[in-house]
């Protein structure tokens, strides 16, 4: 990420980046506040929803423009904010989020948000944050204690924030009874001791010693490679590209199916053109890659693909298009 990419992400999300509960024009689906599939339930605790203070050229380097342009239904108001003359000058939407997943008696969280109290210096606009995500996981039914695990799909600052808090000057496990499930491939990339180039810049690796190494140093964390399965319905699978480490989490139950895919993707744009990169991806011919996969699977199956950052009604079906694919339908989830 550029100098310049980091001051206008900072100023604007700094500005705007609060809860919003604008209507979408285009058709509603049905909502709650959980979904249901098969014999488990997921909902979401959102830490904060806004603009992320990049355009989509920004954002997306090198993005064709025939992806935003003409697909504003699918865009505003949940995916680009109306600060712009244009849809390429507008900025992008994102949510920072948990989805809470109650799968065989336990309860699972999926990726950790931005946290509290951490020093952030190339997002400033993360730094030292007061935002209520414990009191809105309370308000879930889920207290720190009662949390079995803790799934970060891959270790950017804005998945593993909450995997600790701060106690005393120190930081510590923000949920102590927790088995905190990390893919090893991210593990090695981000450690300091490494010394491994990273787009997102040095900075980034700041995050090791107040999000990841504490729980490394209390024994809580499961490194794992390839996939791994965590019960008879929720199984951890390999999705690099945006990481290193980079996975999806892959939802199994009572005949239906869904797909939590991380950071593969943070925008519709992706879908009408899956060669549109955000300037986050470790490897974006890897990211393009994986892409492909997982909506080609999601067409084929008509499976809901819910990303860690779509605001809105958090996830979406897709069909095959003649250039590629299309949205067809929204999750029912209440929007955000």
């Amino acid at each position: 990420m550029t100098q310049s990419m980091t001051q206008s992400m900072t100023q604007s999300m700094t500005e705007s980046m609060t809860q919003s509960t604008t209507q979408s024009t285009t058709t509603e689906p049905a909502t709650s506040d959980h979904l249901v599939v098969g014999e488990v339930t997921v909902s979401r605790v959102v830490e904060s929803v806004g603009s992320i203070g990049m355009n989509p050229s920004q954002f997306f380097p090198g993005t064709d423009p025939s992806a935003w342009n003409g697909h504003e239904s699918e865009l505003r108001p949940y995916f680009l904010q109306d600060d712009g003359p244009t849809t390429m000058e507008s900025t992008s939407r994102v949510a920072m989020q948990t989805w809470i997943i109650r799968s065989a008696g336990r309860t699972i969280l999926l990726d950790a948000a931005v946290g509290n109290d951490k020093d952030r210096p190339d997002v400033p606009s993360w730094s030292h944050l007061q935002t209520a995500y414990l009191d809105d996981l309370a308000a879930a039914g889920v207290a720190p204690e009662s949390v079995d695990i803790v799934v970060n799909t891959h270790l950017h600052a804005d998945h593993v924030g909450w995997n600790t808090r701060l106690v005393d000057g120190s930081w510590v496990p923000a949920f102590p009874n927790a088995e905190y499930l990390m893919p090893a491939e991210d593990l090695a990339f981000w450690d300091p001791a490494h010394g491994n180039t990273t787009v997102m810049g040095a900075g980034a690796h700041g995050v090791w010693a107040d999000s990841i190494a504490p729980v490394l140093a209390a024994g809580q964390v499961t490194a794992w490679t390839g996939s791994h399965r965590i019960d008879d319905a929720l199984t951890l699978e390999a999705a690099p590209g945006h990481t290193p480490g980079a996975s999806i989490l892959r939802l199994a139950s009572g005949g239906d199916e869904v797909l939590f895919v991380g950071d593969s993707l943070h925008s519709p744009a992706q879908v009408v053109d899956v060669h549109t990169s955000s300037c986050f991806d470790e490897d974006p011919v890897q990211a393009h890659r994986t892409r492909d996969r997982l909506f080609t699977e999601a067409a084929d199956r008509g499976l809901l693909l819910l990303p860690a950052h779509f605001g809105g009604h958090g996830g979406f079906r897709v069909a095959k298009d003649a250039d590629g694919f299309r949205i067809v339908g929204w999750a029912g989830l209440t929007a955000v």
